[in-house]
This record gives C-alpha cells, structure tokens and sequence, in this order.
C-alpha cells in the first residue's frame, strides 16, 4: 500500500519536474502525454485505495517524516486515506486526467503547451496534498498551493494585461481569506496542542476550549472556505478567472480549487456541529450567494462567465447543505457537479475552438448541426444542472432543497428560485450557442467544424457520468451516505413518501418554468440580447454584477492607493532623509574621530589607562552598590 500512495502523492509531482525542464526539448505531445499519464497513474491508485475502503477495510494514515515541533506541538509529514479524501480524490484524479487530455489537442498550438501542462500537473499536486494531508498544516500547504497555481493558470497568457489584473485578483482576493483560515488554525494549534484532524476531533469533547473560541475558530475557517470557494463576499474573482486557458476553468470550477472551502468544512464537521450559530451563517451566506450569483448569469453574454457565475450559485447551494449539517449532501452535489460542469466548461472550450477564439453567445447560433457530439454532450449536462429527471443533478440538488424546505422553509424558497433562474440561463445559453441561424462572421462559418477525438472523448465520458451520477444517492437507497456514514453524525435521511415527491414535482415545475422562459425568448421569438451600450436599469445592474467590483474600488483599492501614495510623498521622503542625515553625521563624526588614529604612543597609552580606570570604577564602585 505504500508504494500505492507514494505513486497517488508525487506522479503529479513528477510529471511537473519533467514538463517544466525538459518539456521544450521532449516537445509538445510527449510533454502533453507525461502530463496527463502523471494524474491517470494517481487515480489508478486512488481506484485501488477506493476499492479497499469501500470493501470494509481500515482507513490508511501515511507517515512521510517527522517534520518539526514547538512546544508540546508536534506537526508530522503525514496523510490520511479515509472514505472522505478518497472519494474526492477519486474526482479530482479523474476528471483532472479528463482535462489533462483535452488540453493535449486544446493547447496544442500554444508555443509554452510544456510550461501549461507542468502548471496543471503542479496543480493537481497541491490539491491531492489538500485533500490528503492528515493535519491542518499539511491542508495549508495543498491550500496555498492551488492559490499558487491558479495565479500562474489565469494568467498564463500573460502578454494580455487583463488576464494578468484576473490573476492578480484572484491571488489577493484567495490571500484575504487565507489570512482567516491561518487564525483559525492558530486558535486550534494553541488550545489543543495539535493539528491532527482525528486528535482535535477526539479532544473537542473534552471542553478544552470555550465555546466562544471554538465559534471563532470556526468562523474564521469558513472566511477561508468563502475564499477559495468563491462566496460572498470574496466571490468576485472567480468570474475574472475565466481570462485562463478553458481547460484551466474546468479544473478550477469542476475538480480542485473552488471545491477546496467545501472539502475543509466537511472535513471539521466535528468542529462546526458544536458551533450552531456559525452553521446558520454559513447555510445564510450559502443562500444569498445561490441566488445574487445566479442572477447576474442572468444577462451575462460571455459563455464562459454563464458558467462561471453558474459555479458560483452551485457553491452557494452546497454552502446552504453544509450550513444545515448535511455534508453528505453537499458532497453528493459536488461530485454530480463535478461532472456536469467540466463537461459544460469543456464544451465552451469546443466551441470557441471552433470559432477561433469567440466568446459572445451573441455571435453564435446553429451549431447543434456540425457540432453534434458538443452540443449533445452540453445539453445532458444542462438537463442535469436544471434539476431535470432522471440526470444527475435532479437528485442531488433535490436533496439539497429537501434539507432546506424542513429545517428553515425561507431558505428553501430562496435555494428553489436560484434553481429557477439556473434553468433559464443555462438554457439560453444552448439556445443562443446552438439554435436558430449562425450570427458570426463568413470567415468563422466557412471553418466551423467538430472537435477533434481528443476533445470530445472526454466530453462523452463526462456526460455520461452526469447523466447517470445521480444513482451513487438515491433517496432511500443512498450508497453515498451509507460510505460516508463513519465520519458524520447520523442524520435523518430522506424517503420517497408524499412529501418528498412534492417537493421533487415542484423543484422539476420550476425548472421548466425556467426553460419554457428561455424557449419563449431565445428559441421561438429568436431574440438576440442587446449590446452592453443599450442595457439600461436592472439589467443593467445585474450586467455590471451589482457593482460590487466598483464598491471594492470606492471603499478598499482607492483608500489604500490614497494611503500609500501618502507614504511615497511625505512618510518615504522624511524616512529618507532621517536615514541620510543619520549618515551623514556618522560621517562627519567619523571625520573627527579619525584624527586619534594619529600614530602618537603617548595618546594610546592615555586612552589605554582611561578605559582601565573607568573599568574598575564599574567593576569595583557601580557593580558593587
């Protein structure tokens, strides 16, 4: 088994090392080909690792070295196989080996494909070290890791100033939330002596910390979950990150990096059952971000950014499960999304492959005839993000709804018009990219054509699953919550009775209230939306994302150029010239002092037996008082 996890652990690592420095000279495909055989090799490992927990084996903890210790603290280089990191292990290898070889063909033109693929490796990396890691340190290091990586990704064409401010904001953005995580695990290092989950979760019951305390470790571990999993409001990145490559947008959204906030608080479950309160603030700050994100991809033109606003409601929701104490669900919705969205983003990527570059659903249309293997692949993914039966996201967002309807009915309403709006936009997205006359230029239909195998391979393959992932949780029968069982407190589960049909009959009304909206508009009336000059009033709000980037801008970035050009000016200047003028009185003191060094005996004896009388004076008259 250690030769299982050593390969699970550092294959990534070591197709980054390989792609980074002889990538050039090993060329493009060998390069794409290592990079992606890197992360296949993990989760064929992972695969054996699953296969052993899910027949009832004991979980497998993995000593790499000691590394330090302060104090009665001692951190260990070590990580932790139980059913939760193997299972996310298992879609973050997975679907990462999926975008691996969709970025062979993708990126294939690029002249760094190499430095790109030792990137992706490297990402990969940093999540399985997040995910496995069996102490919150060893999280950290994954966690800023994925932060790294994704700096590097977004703005990995950096010739273009835009990606590179995305980069740049997403870094800043991920450190602010960051810095909370970092407090919360100092708070939990200092009163607990440890950083082991399976200690801390062993000690919690000891009442070493007082409840006060324990909710401020746990608040401050959801402001890192908002970082890296893009809720309000440290949420505005995300979006701005679509400037990297598509298949960078896929790993992100669908595989690693914004699943990291969810992945964390599932893990301290033990910690946030004993803090209610900041359970409530979380399913809260869940909802609201389902439901503002899920509005602003009302309008949005950008094919990329209807996804990546997408996420970010779809994050809100699995927020709102967490929050009311069903991890087991909210791990359910990760996975189905998992699925569907890198299908989605992967299919976007097809598509502005197609049409070399072109990003505006606006300039599309009439693709579904010579794309058919990206169009169909995009609309079983679109059914199962509406919440459509039987696809996958039907069952897993129903579940998240159910939760919601019987522990705070508000909060349910709000999850229930997001999944509403989610099925409008998501099909005005199919129907403006897909449906009705091509709008782009004679030049862009005369090469339209389908992707080549090494694009859609992966697209069937995803579709496929989010068709059907929705059966690994069915209600009654759940075989997600009887693995995870061992790691959470027993919930009630859900059963096909009345009531449950209700709310499945009137989550799926909804969603094709949302898709006969979309049908009306952008199908039958063939309406094309306006351009961003002619928007007025709401959805004009809505298109500049409730101004929330402009308030940052007005009440953070503006301050802070004001206060350090107010230290450039004045602060900066007279801190130069007290360092100059304290040099330049050495020097001149230097001068004087100078003229001793003369050569004259008789002066050296004189200081010679000055400085003897004035050390006995200390030795013998002020020591001795």
């Amino acid at each position: 088994m250690n030769t299982t996890i050593l390969l699970l652990l550092f294959a990534p690592l070591a197709g980054f090392l390989i792609t980074l420095f002889f990538g050039k000279k090993l060329g493009k495909t060998v390069s794409g080909a290592i990079g992606t055989a890197a992360v296949a090799i993990s989760f064929l490992c992972t695969l054996s690792l699953f296969s052993q927990i899910n027949a009832g084996e004991t979980i497998a903890t993995f000593k790499l070295a000691d590394w330090f210790s302060i104090g009665n603290i001692k951190i260990n280089f070590s990580f932790l196989f139980d059913q939760l990191s193997v299972l996310w292990l298992l879609f973050v290898t997975g679907i990462g080996s999926l975008i691996h070889l969709y970025s062979i063909s993708y990126m294939h033109e690029d002249e760094n494909m190499h430095k790109f693929f030792s990137y992706l490796n490297l990402f990969v990396f940093f999540m399985i070290a997040l995910v496995a890691g069996s102490n919150l340190l060893i999280m950290f290091i994954g966690w800023e890791g994925v932060g790294l990586c994704s700096y590097l990704l977004i703005g990995f064409w950096y010739k273009n100033q835009d990606y590179n401010d995305a980069a740049k904001k997403a870094f800043i953005m991920n450190r602010i939330g960051d810095l909370g995580f970092l407090i919360g695990i100092f708070i939990l290092g200092f009163h607990f002596q440890t950083l082991e989950f399976l200690e801390i979760k062993a000690l919690l019951g000891k009442d070493l910390i007082t409840p006060s305390l324990l909710s401020i470790a746990a608040l401050c571990l959801f402001i890192g979950a908002c970082g890296k999993s893009a809720q309000l409001p440290l949420a505005t990145w995300l979006p701005d990150a679509m400037a990297g490559p598509t298949p960078v947008s896929a790993l992100i959204h669908a595989a690693t990096m914004v699943t990291a906030g969810i992945f964390m608080i599932t893990r301290m479950n033990f910690l946030f059952d004993l803090t209610p309160e900041i359970q409530n603030v979380i399913a809260i700050v869940g909802a609201i971000t389902a439901i503002v994100a899920a509005s602003i991809g009302l309008v949005q033109n950008d094919i990329k950014k209807v996804l990546a606003y997408s996420t970010v409601s779809q994050l809100g929701l699995m927020f709102l499960a967490l929050g009311l104490g069903a991890y087991e669900v909210a791990v359910f919705h990760v996975i189905t999304h998992a699925f569907f969205k890198a299908c989605l983003f992967l299919g976007s990527g097809s598509v502005i492959h197609a049409l070399h570059g072109e990003q505006d659903m606006r300039n599309m249309g009439g693709l579904r005839k010579v794309m058919p293997i990206t169009f169909w692949t995009m609309m079983i993914s679109t059914l199962a993000i509406s919440g459509i039966f039987p696809f996958s996201g039907f069952w897993s967002k129903d579940e998240i709804l159910m939760t919601a309807f019987h522990a705070n009915i508000p909060l349910w309403v709000i999850g229930s018009i997001a999944s509403i709006m989610t099925a409008f936009y998501m099909f005005r997205l199919m129907y403006l990219t897909f449906f009705n006359d091509f709008r782009g230029t004679e030049e862009q239909k005369h090469h339209l054509h389908e992707s080549p195998a090494l694009i859609t391979i992966p697209l069937v393959i995803l579709a496929a699953l989010a068709a059907i992932g929705g059966a690994i949780s069915l209600p009654g029968n759940s075989w997600l919550n009887h693995y995870l069982a061992p790691l959470f407190k027993k919930h009630e589960a859900h059963h096909l009775d009345g009531q449950a049909y209700m709310l499945m009959a009137i989550a799926t009304v909804g969603a094709l209230v949302g898709i006969g909206i979309a049908y009306a508009k952008y199908l039958k009336k063939k309406e094309i939306p306006v351009a961003d000059s002619e928007v007025q009033g709401l959805h004009k709000v809505l298109s500049d994302k409730y101004y929330l980037d402009e308030i940052y801008m007005a009440t953070i970035v503006k301050p802070i150029y004001m206060i350090s050009n107010f230290a450039k000016k004045y602060v900066e200047k007279f801190i130069s010239k007290a360092v100059i003028g304290l040099g330049g009185a050495t020097y001149a003191l230097s001068i004087k002092g100078k003229k001793i060094q003369n050569g004259n005996i008789g002066v050296y004896l004189f200081a010679f037996i000055f400085g003897m009388v004035g050390f006995l004076v200390y030795v013998f008259v002020i020591r001795v008082k």
